[in-house]
């Protein structure tokens, strides 16, 4: 099956919406516009809804990774910061210790 344009489902003319099809709904895409006038249209309307929820999901997706990967990164450096933290208090009670046990 070529993947023409006209044969892909592409092209804006023969879509409702801004985005072009996805290169792997081509050749749905391409079936569908050999069906009759009336049930392309549908067809091809709820092809392209299809494909900007998927835009729409996908991006959703990818911005929750984003977040994900800043949220671990975050957590390490409050983890080597609480780690920091309970080091210098341990090593200040031990030397108030000392100083206590010397002034005796």
């Amino acid at each position: 099956m070529p993947n023409t344009p006209d044969e892909s489902g592409g092209n804006e003319a023969g879509c409702a919406a801004h985005l072009p099809i996805l290169e792997e709904l081509h050749p749905l895409s391409a079936e569908i516009e050999k069906l009759p006038g009336e049930m392309q249209a549908g067809l091809l309307r709820a092809l392209q809804n299809y494909n900007v929820d998927r835009t729409r999901r996908r991006h959703t997706l990818d911005q929750i990774r984003e977040v994900l990967e800043q949220l671990r990164l975050d957590m390490k450096y409050l983890i080597f910061d609480l780690e920091a933290t309970r080091r210098e208090r341990d090593d200040a009670l031990r030397s108030g210790r000392g100083m206590g046990e010397e002034n005796d």
